[in-house]
């Protein structure tokens, strides 16, 4: 027997219209399948008195369940908590560089001509869960991230 990854296809529902798609799939391809509009964000429906989560519109592997229903609508403004030296930080990207964390972790920065900065990270998205954050770098960001920057004199 062959080692392969099984794909199926499940019946989903966006906008209340039926649809297949395959099972696993990504985000990318949901939003194809919406004929989602520019300025509009896909939402997975959850039941009680819980927020839609947003799709996101990235490759990351996303698992369906049969029937399972999505909607689309304006898209929202993105906060997103993080944890930077111990103190919560709210940026509102999906995206953030490294220039972006030292600002956050040293808000007023170590003075001298030779400072470095070193910044890890750890509980990230499934894209990048930990590690570093390289001088010129970008990293994704989800809730609850956490980041440690460091500054050394290298003199």
């Amino acid at each position: 027997m062959e080692n392969q990854e099984h794909k199926h296809h499940v019946r989903i529902h966006i906008d209340e219209k039926p649809y297949e798609s395959p099972n696993p799939t990504t985000g990318e391809a949901l939003y194809k399948l919406a004929h989602a509009q520019a300025g509009f964000e896909l939402f997975r429906e959850v039941r009680g008195d819980r927020e839609d989560p947003g799709v996101p519109d990235d490759r990351d592997p996303i698992h369906l369940k049969e029937d399972e229903h999505f909607h689309t609508g304006p898209a929202q403004p993105k906060k997103f908590t993080i944890i930077v030296n111990g103190q919560k930080k709210v940026v509102t990207t999906k995206t953030v560089t490294f220039d972006e964390i030292v600002k956050l972790g040293f808000p007023t920065p170590p003075t001298g001509t030779n400072i470095l900065y070193t910044i890890s990270y750890e509980d990230g998205p499934p894209a990048n869960p930990q590690g570093s954050l390289k001088e010129g770098g970008t990293v994704k960001v989800k809730n609850g991230m956490i980041f440690n920057v460091t500054a050394t004199d290298r003199s």
